[in-house]
């Protein structure tokens, strides 16, 4: 039996797009098969003939025949696998994310870190409680090779000789444990020298540095501890950094809000600014908070999306180089489906580490009552809470089972829905999702159109 429910179709960027929800086939189609696809009746040539008198019949004929093809290699109707909660590695940690400063040298308006000290004192991570994360992360990784390890705030290069050590100490368990870490840092640029710079170019995979786009946007938000806008502070530091990366990874991450809902033009301003890779999120915010993103807004930002979507084609085109994170989606070698359909990891294989050493199932959980999960020192001891995380996913979700763009969200950031849904993140954030889908259709017609030239 035909499973019509788990297709998904649209059109944009000129393109009639067919997904199978199931095995992830997309389909590049024509009008006719993108008409016939999810008709009931689509097995009966005759009735088929007859209720599409607008095509000629040859031409019905020919797509009902690339729909049975389709079928028969498995790309078109296929059947949902169901698998049974937790879908994550028991008790295996891949990944950690250390609060190096509780502190932080802007004032950006929408943090949700309360300006880097997370709701308590502003404190620093010491190089004691770095290392021993470390020694806590290898002996709870399992037989897992690669580790990853993200430096952050606040603002972690307030704490870089710590930052250094942790590095180095890592280097060193490499030698002795046959891991393998790969550290990130996220910074907000204003501390970044030839010294910083050159360390961080050496043993950082990746550094995600933040900037929201044009200097009327970025000023608006990202604030000085003066109350000055930060862009001239930072716009140059950031660009000779990335000159200086070469082709290592990094990316420039903004946050759009409802004051600048045009955020395809700050995307275009980081690409005159000669940035690469960029990115730019939607806040997360209060619905009362006059910059946040409220249902009123929703039309505006699918628009965006789709018109920016038409823009980037010919951005890429001119550049293949440049990177917007949204709208960049990999068809072939995506990850498998188990970790499709259960995301990030939070709360199980990836956790945030406090300066103190507190446990925490992820940076947006730091200093939120009820979520403390142990410590690097005496490892984790609230396991119901770590059980409650490793059981959600989009299996799991009500809202998801039957979502065509589940198996490319993961059910979505469990942060966000817990804010979006007083305190429940084992249901969606709904506002994100519809933003979501729209992304993922803009990428899929990028994609499209990219591949056709």
């Amino acid at each position: 039996m035909r499973n019509y429910k788990d297709i998904h179709k649209f059109y944009l960027n000129d393109k009639y797009i067919v997904l199978d929800v199931n095995s992830g086939a997309v389909h590049e189609v024509d009008e006719i098969v993108y008409s016939l696809v999810d008709d009931n009746d689509n097995k009966n040539i005759d009735l088929m003939v007859d209720k599409y008198k607008s095509f000629e019949k040859e031409d019905v004929v020919s797509a009902i025949e690339e729909i049975n093809f389709l079928e028969r290699e498995g790309l078109l109707y296929s059947q949902r696998e169901e698998y049974s909660a937790p879908l994550h590695s028991q008790g295996i940690i891949k990944a950690l994310c250390l609060h190096i400063a509780h502190d932080c040298n802007l004032k950006c308006k929408y943090c949700f870190a309360s300006q880097g000290n997370f709701k308590g004192a502003r404190t620093y991570m010491s190089t004691e409680v770095g290392k021993r994360a470390l020694d806590f992360l290898v002996e709870n990784s399992g037989k897992i090779r690669n580790l990853e390890v993200d430096f952050f705030g606040g603002e972690p290069l307030m704490n870089f000789d710590v930052v250094k050590e942790i590095t180095y100490y890592g280097r060193e368990l490499e030698k002795k444990t046959g891991k393998v870490f790969r550290f990130t840092l996220t910074t907000n640029a204003v501390l970044l020298d030839d010294e910083i710079t050159d360390f961080l170019n050496e043993h950082m995979s990746n550094v995600v540095l933040s900037l929201d786009g044009r200097k009327e946007v970025n000023d608006k938000m990202r604030l000085t501890v003066n109350d000055k806008g930060s862009y001239d502070l930072i716009a140059k530091k950031i660009q000779k950094f990335v000159e200086k990366r070469g082709d290592k990874d990094y990316y420039v991450r903004g946050t759009f809000t409802s004051e600048n809902l045009d955020f395809g033009k700050d995307v275009e301003h980081f690409k005159d600014l000669g940035f690469k890779s960029v990115s730019i999120e939607p806040v997360v915010a209060d619905p009362r908070e006059p910059y946040a993103i409220r249902d009123e807004h929703l039309d505006q930002v699918l628009k965006e999306y789709g018109d920016f979507s038409r823009e980037y084609i010919k951005m890429k085109k001119s550049d293949p180089d440049f990177s917007f994170f949204h709208f960049e989606i990999d068809l072939d070698n995506g990850p498998c489906v188990i970790k499709r359909a259960s995301g990030c990891g939070a709360g199980s294989e990836y956790l945030a580490v406090t300066p103190e050493g507190d446990l925490f199932p992820c940076h947006q959980f730091v200093g939120e009552d009820g979520f403390s999960m142990g410590n690097v020192f005496d490892g984790i001891k609230n396991e119901k809470l770590r059980e409650k995380f490793q059981a959600v996913n989009v299996y799991s979700k009500e809202e998801c089972k039957d979502c065509w763009a589940r198996y490319y969200c993961s059910g979505g950031c469990h942060a966000n829905s817990y804010h979006a849904n007083n305190g429940d993140f084992t249901k969606v954030y709904e506002l994100g999702c519809k933003m979501g889908k729209k992304r993922i259709e803009s990428a899929i017609s990028i994609l499209a159109n990219l591949r056709g030239d």
